[in-house]
């Protein structure tokens, strides 16, 4: 599939993380020639070809390192010495990890959590907004993100997420809160927090803990007070120390 990087936006839309490798130079007998593309996903599936067999098996085992890293890299293969061909030539295959927009999703789109998706929306995430008020869509502009409205629980347990997703709990009240996080704890998201006083933190643990649904480790991964501590007053301001976090989060994983 040599026309593989016009196809590039489309790969990008299907959200999962890849590698873009291309076959820089070759010497010798080698299964493909320079300018041989293929696309390698965090799963291990491909598209297009580098010519299949041990070469291509080694370059997807390393493809997905690299995309571990983050962190572009050239490799030179000796077809022989590497992986055992018998046709002996080398190989040059140059690796570009591709990043894509990461999910945040943000259950109330209340003052702060809107005042999050604005600054999300230009920072690499796709903003899905969650919330259980239709209506509080048309109180600002919400076309940028995804507005889901219904019943939290109902969405919360509907919503496909992946260990690359950042989840929000900013919800219009604390009742809400703890039912949201009794599910959202449980489920695998790279990133959750909730907003909250050290008080109504720790009541809503207490009752989640007595509940006996979600574990005392589950709940320590909960990044609660949410985000990272300066004097915020407003909801912009309290929407930076949340994002300050995300980013922090976001960078640390090479994502």
């Amino acid at each position: 599939m040599d026309d593989i990087i016009f196809q590039l936006d489309k790969i990008k839309e299907q959200g999962k993380p890849f590698v873009l490798c291309i076959v820089t130079d070759t010497e010798g007998s080698t299964p493909r020639k320079e300018g041989a593309k293929m696309v390698v996903f965090d799963d291990g599936h491909i598209m297009g070809t580098i010519g299949g067999g041990a070469i291509e098996r080694k370059a997807i085992a390393d493809a997905q390192e690299i995309l571990k890293s983050g962190k572009p890299r050239h490799i030179h293969y000796e077809l022989e010495e590497d992986v055992s061909m018998i046709c002996g030539g080398r190989v040059s295959i140059y690796f570009e990890p591709i990043k894509t927009s990461l999910n945040l999703y943000i259950f109330g789109a209340g003052h702060v959590g809107r005042e999050v998706g604005i600054y999300a929306s230009g920072l690499g995430f796709k903003v899905h907004f969650v919330d259980n008020r239709p209506e509080i869509y048309k109180e600002f502009q919400s076309g940028y993100a995804e507005c889901l409205a219904g019943d939290y629980l109902e969405l919360a347990n509907t919503i496909p997420f992946t260990p690359r997703d950042f989840g929000v709990i900013t919800t219009q009240g604390h009742a809400f809160d703890a039912v949201l996080l009794e599910v959202l704890a449980t489920k695998d998201l790279l990133y959750l927090g909730m907003i909250g006083s050290k008080r109504k933190v720790g009541e809503t643990f207490a009752k989640l803990l007595e509940g006996g649904k979600v574990t005392k480790e589950q709940l320590e991964k909960v990044n609660t007070p949410i985000g990272i501590p300066f004097h915020a007053e407003t909801p912009r301001e309290i929407a930076i120390s949340i994002m300050a976090k995300l980013i922090d989060v976001k960078n640390q994983n090479h994502l």
